[in-house]
Formats: structure tokens, C-alpha cells, sequence
């Protein structure tokens, strides 16, 4: 008899699981990597696509520069490049030709109102035909 109380008072299941600390505080670390790790990814996007809209518009400049080689114009030149579409690119980014002369000519990229891209500090990027480019801040280009 002694034997079997003794050996049920050593014998103690054991219990699985987390406490609620243990659970507090993975949730907090989770939030603090996300509010880390969101903005970051977001901005990485932003940027990604600033990326190609610049690439976009110097394809756009280079059709303009052979179509001027060809034509000694600008005008009617009209570029219809694949860089605008690709990429959900057209859903962030409008490309449009403006001061299209006989010697002159400027493509924008401006920002579609609504779209992820509106919130960018860049603003709207631009290339004339002199190679200058324009944005809201310098260090975009």
C-alpha cells in the first residue's frame, strides 16, 4: 500500500501547452516585426516602380531620338511601347508625350491619383530632349 501512494505522489502528469505570457508576448514580437517589415516591403514596391517608369520613359526617349534620326522631327511621333502596360505599370503611372516641337519634346511619367504611387515623394518624373531630367526631389533620378 505504501508503495502504491508512493508512487502515485511522484507520478505527476504533464501538462502541454503555452501560457498566456508565452502567447502575449510571440503576439508583440509579431507586431513589432510588422510594423518594422510592412512600411519597408511597401516602400521597396514604391520604389520599384519608380524604377520602371524611368526605364519607361528613356525607352520612350529613344523611340523619339530614332524617330528623329529618320524624320529630322518630333512631331508625330507617336510611341506605343509595351513598357506602359507590362507590369501593371498603366494602374500607377500615366506616360504622356508634351512640347512636342520640330527640335523639342518632353515625356512624364505622372503618378495616377489613387494608386500606391501617389503617396511617393519623387512626384512626377520627367525626360526632355535634352537628357534633363525632372522630379519632385533631385535624388530620384
Amino acid at each position: 500500500m505504501k508503495l502504491m501512494m508512493k508512487l502515485s505522489s511522484t507520478h505527476k502528469t504533464s501538462q502541454f501547452g503555452f501560457t498566456l505570457i508565452e502567447v502575449m508576448i510571440v503576439v508583440v514580437v509579431i507586431g513589432i516585426l510588422s510594423a518594422i517589415a510592412i512600411p519597408a516591403y511597401q516602400q521597396h514596391i514604391m520604389r520599384t516602380y519608380r524604377d520602371s517608369a524611368k526605364a519607361c520613359l528613356t525607352q520612350h526617349a529613344q523611340f523619339m531620338e530614332r524617330y528623329y534620326s529618320t524624320n529630322l522631327t518630333y512631331v508625330a511621333a507617336a510611341p506605343t511601347l509595351g513598357c506602359t502596360t507590362e507590369s501593371n505599370m498603366d494602374s500607377r503611372y500615366t506616360f504622356a508625350l508634351s512640347n512636342v516641337a520640330r527640335a523639342t519634346y518632353t515625356v512624364t511619367a505622372a503618378r495616377v491619383d489613387g494608386s500606391p504611387q501617389a503617396n511617393d515623394t519623387c512626384g512626377d518624373l520627367g525626360l526632355t530632349h535634352t537628357g534633363a531630367k525632372t522630379a519632385a526631389n533631385a535624388t530620384c533620378w
